[in-house]
């Protein structure tokens, strides 16, 4: 198969294609003319990092995870660690975009939103950093 063809197959676009050939992922075969030449078991693992990318997998993850699915001796406990460690940076980030969501919803409900230049949000903006003077000019109070 062509890029093309494993582009459309896997669902992966071809530039991501060249960046995983470019850092080990995945080696193509080539022919004479130099062209990539790709096999099943090359579609294969696309469609696996493209599952794994999606699931959020950092590349260094995804590397691992293809080296334990091609290694039949694999313990699958491994795999595991693996997993849950990234189900564990997965719960972090839940956990600050809820935090946020809980500020910027309740800056969004202090402001009036009217004509009057006083917005809380921007006063809570301007005073996120100690000591930091706002460039405007104005007060932050």
């Amino acid at each position: 198969m062509n890029i093309g063809e494993v582009a459309e197959r896997s669902g992966i676009p071809p530039k991501t294609i060249r960046y995983y050939e470019d850092i080990g992922l995945v080696r193509p075969q080539r022919s004479g003319n130099g062209y990539r030449a790709f096999r099943e078991t090359d579609l294969h693992k696309l469609a696996f990092l493209g599952r794994a990318r999606a699931l959020g997998f950092s590349i260094e993850d995804c590397r691992n995870l293809l080296s334990l699915y091609e290694d039949e001796t694999r313990e699958s406990a491994q795999v595991k660690t693996i997993a849950e460690e990234h189900l564990s940076a997965i719960d972090d980030k839940i956990a600050q975009l809820q935090e946020m969501r809980e500020t910027l919803s309740h800056l969004v409900e202090a402001c009036h939103g009217d004509h009057r230049p006083d917005c809380p949000i921007l006063k809570d903006l301007s005073g996120a950093l100690a000591g930091c003077k706002p460039t405007t000019g104005r007060s932050a109070d």
